[in-house]
């Protein structure tokens, strides 16, 4: 069997980060991540219809990835408690929530999400957190405090609720380890309508509107502080987003005096702008990772049953180490 010296005439190079112009093909060792990388050629990424929701609605909260993922709540009008499964092709309606509410968070898988926070409209501000086991909701413990337009992270069992309004808007940031929400260190720039990624120890929280503007502020969560960091490129709050504290992305929301398209990746340092979503819209939800992302729903004009799926391929990406 010929190796990859034979092949490419080259041996495998060990370079701190990535090669400055990799060839189409050509595999190298990163040390300053531990990975061997390929360059699959140019990347192309874009927006694409998907399958329509069932329930029509803006502020619904998502977990999962693009082909396995879950729509929850929302605002129809009235709130619901609407859930829904997405299998990459179609919406499947499933058991409701038990408290209807919009502007919640979620956090976790299809199988396996949480939901905390929202309005239960014309209810008060909640902190019931409700548990999703494929099949039901269960309700569980509150959050410390009731909020809604509040970001979230992670996983059912390890999740992280972060900013939102009680009123007033708040930093207020609260660590889930399966059983009960504990109080941790706030965000530097308290805001609602903020979107989140990442996991319980490992979070991105970035953009909202901290009265009395909308913000390009970006937060990374070590799982004991948040760290101020380089700014999204267009402020904006009521966006989507999917991902990992090191690889984000970010879509959608609202900047005065108009709904936006805009889409930013995250790289673990910098966003950088890339294609526009098919229809600017706010209030969506969002389900996925970096390169395939699901962005659904929409808030308050025009049809709000809309699912656009986003997919990245080619460029320099990481492989399995044999």
């Amino acid at each position: 069997m010929a190796d990859y010296a034979s092949e490419k005439g080259i041996k495998v190079q060990t370079v701190a980060g990535d090669p400055p112009a990799p060839f189409e093909g050509q595999v190298w060792y990163n040390s300053s991540t531990g990975s061997h990388r390929v360059n699959k050629g140019a990347l192309v990424s874009a927006w694409s219809t998907g399958g329509d929701l069932n329930t029509g609605r803006g502020y619904a909260a998502g977990a999962g990835t693009q082909t396995a993922a879950l729509g929850f709540g929302g605002f129809a009008p009235p709130s619901t408690g609407a859930t829904e499964s997405y299998d990459g092709t179609s919406w499947t309606e499933v058991n409701d929530l038990n408290t209807a509410r919009m502007v919640l968070a979620g956090a976790g898988t299809q199988t396996a999400a949480l939901g905390f926070g929202g309005n239960a409209d014309p209810a008060p501000i909640t902190a019931a957190t409700e548990s999703w086991n494929g099949t039901n909701w269960t309700e569980v413990n509150d959050l410390n405090t009731a909020r809604q337009q509040l970001a979230g992270a992670g996983t059912n069992t390890a999740a992280l609720a972060f900013g939102g309004n009680s009123p007033p808007t708040t930093g207020a940031t609260e660590s889930w380890n399966g059983t009960n929400w504990t109080e941790v260190n706030d965000l530097n720039t308290a805001r609602n309508v903020l979107a989140g990624a990442g996991t319980q120890t490992a979070a991105l929280g970035f953009g909202g509107y901290p009265p009395p503007g909308t913000s390009t502020a970006t937060e990374l969560w070590n799982g004991t502080n948040w760290t101020e960091v380089n700014n999204l490129n267009t402020g904006r709050d009521k966006l989507g987003a999917a991902g990992t504290s090191t690889a984000a992305l970010g879509f959608g929301g609202y900047k005065s005096p108009a709904d936006r398209g805009e889409t930013e990746t995250w790289n673990g340092t910098n966003w950088t702008e890339v294609g526009d979503l098919i229809t600017a819209r706010r209030g969506l939800g969002g389900a996925g990772t970096q390169t395939a992302a699901l962005g659904f729903g929409r808030w308050p004009t025009g049809p709000n049953s809309i699912t656009e799926e986003w997919s990245e391929t080619g460029g320099n990406q990481s492989i399995a180490s044999s």
